[in-house]
């Protein structure tokens, strides 16, 4: 690799760095090439990627980054995983990590905050942000849904329910 095609790289792994919600680094040591892609597949459905980059052009990239804190973790065989999303990238290596022992997680970082291990995995465990917009739908719809259920109910339960707004206005 010459120096045009690593200043390129540490270029692009800034980008990474900068735009990404979360970053997570693990070791891959024993992995075989179709584990890897098997990674590398659930990662993209997920919305996100994973990267192998050399780890002193990673550290290059950090400087002044709100993700530097992860520069410790870049030792060995290292795998960078990052999504947009902040939960996905850990949700998938977690996930990937308790089916297969080579895959190691040793922290990462979301946004300023650095992760330990633990951190990864209590991401992890948080709802996606489809997770939370279906949440957020669901208490929007439920009013609307209960006054058309009210609505196309039978005459006398239109009745019961005003007298029990009358009651209570009392």
């Amino acid at each position: 690799m010459d120096r045009a095609q690593k200043e390129k790289l540490v270029e692009e792994l800034g980008q990474i760095f900068e735009s990404s919600g979360v970053v997570v680094v693990a070791h891959y040591e024993g992995m075989t090439v179709a584990e890897m892609q098997d990674l590398r597949a659930s990662m993209r459905d997920a919305g996100g990627s994973v990267r192998v980059a050399k780890n002193k052009l990673a550290k290059i990239a950090l400087e002044g980054k709100p993700s530097a804190s992860i520069a410790e973790y870049l030792t060995g065989m290292t795998v960078l995983a990052y999504s947009e999303d902040p939960v996905a990238a850990a949700k998938v290596v977690d996930d990937y990590a308790k089916k297969n022992e080579k895959l190691v997680i040793l922290g990462g970082a979301m946004g300023e905050n650095a992760l330990d291990p633990a951190g990864v995995k209590a991401v992890a465990g948080m709802p996606s942000r489809e997770e939370l917009i279906a949440s957020i739908v669901g208490c929007i719809g439920a009013p609307a849904s209960n006054i058309a259920g009210a609505i196309g109910a039978p005459a006398s339960n239109i009745a019961s329910i005003l007298s029990t707004i009358e009651e209570k206005a009392a």
